[in-house]
């Protein structure tokens, strides 16, 4: 990682003892020769005492002061300053072994240099996060798949406008409950999302409900005619907030217990990293039963490929964007979402005279493994990239800094 400017300016001080550039004194202090500045007196002698020589440690607490001031551990100091650049080779120019042993010293310091008004009682309480102190979530993650039970349930028994009335409601009301579910809660976004993002998300449940038919009716020369949606997967998916949400919630926990209890960074990535490979295979087995609970109910193909890879990457793209990181899961929902059009378009484009060749590849994989295939290689892949992408990232203590939003 490069280091900014500013911290090859501040580490040069500590070897060297110069003046520290670009670093602002405390609010209370004047130059030293301007006239009428404080001049420190000794108690013991009552002469004036200059100091000789220059504390970056000290100049560096004045930079992150507020940072400081609420840390409830040294490790959230550390996780602080490595979301800000610092690396283990910048500690190691303030004279510490790691990020972890300046943290510490940070801390250690807080009192004194800080002059922070903030009792620890205060701090304890502006610091947790109060995502599990509050029930409303478990309930909103319910909303999606409820609704939307009760959405086919009124399709099965109208008809006519009112059929077409209550699916529009229907889609109206579960996109409403996954909405709120989304705003409270472990899944919450803490960074703005990328607008794009939600576009290749509709896009990926649109063609959960009818690709694998349009792809079918495409190899098969179609299509000639309507095809019945699946909505087994969507139905599935939905219900899937709630496990889903739950286990967002117990990796953040269990992840800010090791955070607490950690001597250092190093220690804490090696313990957070196999929670995380438990809680998203927790997930991927409560999706699979979700899945086929939902498609023996409905009569419907069991669609595991599509639909499991799916949810797993739908998970990992808000899990990630509930830690603050949103650009990695916007350019993979956005590649998945490519690659499904392309297969789609390929096969159309393989009736053109001479372009034959285009529709091989799609055509080949639903003969051998069904219409799932493409959407469950497609989405496989991008969960995948993101779980190594999750294994890097959140499992650095900068990714459970608590936060003093309300969910």
């Amino acid at each position: 990682m490069n280091e900014p400017a500013a911290w090859r300016a501040t580490a040069a001080a500590a070897s060297t003892g110069s003046p520290l550039p670009d670093v602002p004194p405390p609010p209370s202090a004047s130059s030293p020769g301007s006239p009428g500045s404080p001049v420190k007196v000794d108690e013991a002698t009552g002469g004036s005492r200059r100091r000789t020589g220059v504390d970056p440690v000290k100049a560096l607490m004045h930079r992150h002061r507020e940072l400081c001031e609420r840390a409830v551990d040294a490790l959230e100091i550390a996780a602080g300053l490595e979301a800000h650049g610092v690396t283990d080779r910048t500690a190691a120019r303030f004279r510490h072994r790691d990020v972890f042993s300046l943290a510490e010293e940070m801390y250690a310091r807080v009192p004194s240099d800080s002059d922070s008004d903030i009792e620890p009682e205060t701090r304890h309480a502006v610091s947790d996060t109060p995502r599990g102190r509050r029930p409303v979530w478990a309930a909103l993650a319910l909303l999606p798949g409820t609704l939307g039970a009760l959405t086919l349930a009124g399709l099965d028994f109208t008809g006519g406008r009112v059929r077409l009335a209550v699916g529009a409601g229907g889609v109206l009301a579960v996109s409403a409950a996954l909405r709120a579910a989304l705003r409270r809660g472990p899944l919450r976004a803490t960074a703005p999302t990328v607008p794009a993002t939600r576009a290749w998300t509709c896009w990926l449940l649109a063609y959960a409900l009818l690709g694998d038919g349009l792809l079918s009716a495409a190899v098969a020369g179609g299509p000639d005619e309507a095809w019945a949606p699946a909505t087994a997967p969507l139905l599935a998916l939905a219900f899937a907030v709630a496990p889903g949400a739950w286990c967002a919630q117990l990796f953040g926990a269990v992840a800010r217990r090791r955070l607490a209890s950690s001597r250092g960074l190093e220690e804490f990535a090696a313990s957070v990293r196999p929670l995380l490979l438990a809680v998203f295979a927790l997930f991927l087995c409560a999706l699979w039963t979700l899945i086929g609970v939902v498609a023996a109910v409905l009569g419907q193909d069991a669609a595991y490929a599509g639909a499991g890879m799916l949810g797993a990457l739908l998970l990992l793209a808000r899990l990630l964007a509930a830690h603050g990181r949103t650009h990695a899961p916007a350019v993979v929902l956005g590649a998945a979402t490519a690659a499904e059009v392309l297969a789609v378009c390929t096969v159309f484009a393989g009736r053109l005279p001479g372009c034959g060749f285009l529709a091989v590849p799609v055509e080949t994989a639903v003969d051998a493994w069904g219409p799932g295939a493409v959407p469950g290689l497609a989405c496989g892949v991008g969960a995948l990239t993101l779980l190594v992408h999750a294994a890097r990232t959140l499992t650095r203590a900068s990714a459970h800094a608590p936060t003093d939003t309300t969910p």
